[in-house]
């Protein structure tokens, strides 16, 4: 099977708006090119798979909402330093017996996610639950970073 990258149309109706169009194809192609070792640390963006994160604030804390589908509590890692909310861990390709695939969408390996919190958190409150795929951390408010209200004399 062979997979063919979409490309738009080309629709411009002036020549000097093509070149426009050429730099824009020229910058989408280099974010599509994975960068070498040179560079340091590769992005996950371009060599593996990142799950889905929402995070919510309410008054006193944060929930960040992960989907994991298919992985075991087992295989997740879940830090807090410095103020970065980290989620790391990897999705393991199940046993095919001998069979051959023939269409992998599925993305498995390793996968880390960071994400820096607004304010801070209280380190020892934190809690985690993992249900049908989905992880939910609960981060609560440091005290000094919780709204207060104040009383007019």
């Amino acid at each position: 099977m062979k997979l063919i990258r979409y490309q738009a149309p080309n629709s411009t109706p002036w020549p000097a708006l093509d070149r426009w169009s050429n730099l824009r194809d020229e910058l989408n192609s280099f974010f599509n090119m994975p960068f070498s070792s040179g560079f340091g640390r590769t992005s996950q963006l371009f060599t593996g798979w990142s799950p889905a994160l929402d995070l919510y604030e309410s008054g006193d804390h944060f929930v960040a909402i992960i989907e994991l589908p298919g992985m075991r509590k087992e295989d997740i890692d879940i830090s807090l330093h410095d103020g970065t909310l980290t989620i790391s861990g990897e999705r393991k390709r199940e046993s095919t017996n001998g069979e051959t695939a023939q269409r992998t969408e599925r993305y498995v390996g390793t996968f880390r996610r960071s994400i820096a919190l607004p304010t801070r958190v209280d380190p020892g409150k934190v809690s985690a639950t993992h249900q049908d795929g989905i992880l939910k951390v609960t981060l609560p408010k440091a005290e000094e970073a919780k709204p207060k209200q104040i009383q007019v004399s």
